[in-house]
């Protein structure tokens, strides 16, 4: 292992990950080519992603982050006995917990995500006007495993394929705390991902009785999970798990088609929070489950069945 990626030991989903520099890297940061769209297509199209590090304003998403602590208390999520709340202090026992409702009438997590700078980087980068979800996926990650590898398009395919993930951190983001990683190259591996990566997760067999009863139940039949395994993954996929050590102020963006997880939580008490937000050209057909004023989502009302 080399002085360039003398990195702590990692872990995700429980593994290890290898620290030998052909296995694990940092991510490259695209901020310097912030206001110049060509570039940063051509990045998107090799790296399949992009790291904007300090592109948001650091006070506002500090703001955001006071918003959603206040309420991730009033949930139970947080733990009150320590003042104050945006310290992020996990309430005992707490892991994951995905509430999206505390984003919803939330002006500060709002305007942050759907207006301002974040909007005109998309419009810029896919240069014309651009149309958001409307449903916003806001995590707290407690101490303990982080999300397993997957693609996104398996959740969210019913419209364009070319529409991006913006995962945003809530705060500094240590390699302790966790946070996002993705495997270098995995976006080209269509040899790998083809059987994979099409699959709806809300898509079941009318034909099967089990299929047709998780449907009915608001279930999944395929969970749209790639492997528990991160280090097979890369064994499998080759490049490296890519990673970072995020400041309140940086985004990562990136495309349905790359493999991605998250770090392990392994602080003894701190919550790690996070959104992730999707952005399209406004001219593509979008996914019906993720707009309107009460998205259905992966609900009954977002399954589709089929003959299989």
């Amino acid at each position: 292992m080399s002085t360039l990626t003398a990195l702590p030991q990692i872990y995700s989903y429980g593994h290890a990950l290898d620290r030998d520099d052909s296995k694990i890297g940092l991510m490259r940061d695209s901020s310097d080519a912030a206001d110049d769209a060509a570039e940063l297509r051509r990045r998107f199209d090799t790296d399949g992603y992009l790291y904007m590090k300090g592109y948001l304003d650091r006070a506002e998403v500090l703001n955001a982050r006071a918003s959603l602590t206040e309420r991730l208390a009033k949930e139970g999520v947080i733990d009150t006995s320590h003042a104050p709340h945006v310290e992020g202090f996990a309430a005992p026992g707490g892991g994951y917990v995905f509430k999206p409702e505390v984003t919803n009438h939330n002006p500060a997590v709002q305007n942050l995500l759907y207006a301002g700078r974040l909007v005109e980087f998309y419009r810029n980068f896919f240069g014309e006007e651009i149309r958001h979800y409307d449903f916003t996926w806001l995590r707290g990650v407690g101490p303990g495993k982080g999300t397993n590898p997957h693609c996104d398009l398996p959740y969210m395919g019913r419209g364009t394929h070319r529409h991006m993930t913006c995962w945003l951190p809530y705060g500094d983001t240590s390699f302790e705390l966790g946070g996002l990683m993705v495997l270098e190259g995995s976006h080209r591996r269509m040899d790998l991902l083809e059987k994979y990566v099409y699959r709806d997760v809300d898509t079941y067999c009318e034909n099967k009785a089990a299929d047709a009863a998780n449907a009915k139940a608001g279930k999944w039949s395929f969970s749209g999970t790639l492997s528990h395994n991160p280090p097979i993954v890369r064994n499998k996929f080759g490049g490296r798990w890519l990673v970072t050590e995020y400041q309140a102020g940086d985004f990562l963006t990136f495309g349905m088609f790359l493999v991605h997880a998250s770090l392990d939580n392994r602080t003894p008490d701190r919550l790690r929070i996070s959104s992730d937000t999707r952005y399209q050209r406004a001219s593509e057909p979008i996914d019906e489950r993720w707009v309107g004023a009460n998205p259905p989502g992966h609900s009954v009302a977002g399954k589709r069945g089929r003959i299989c």
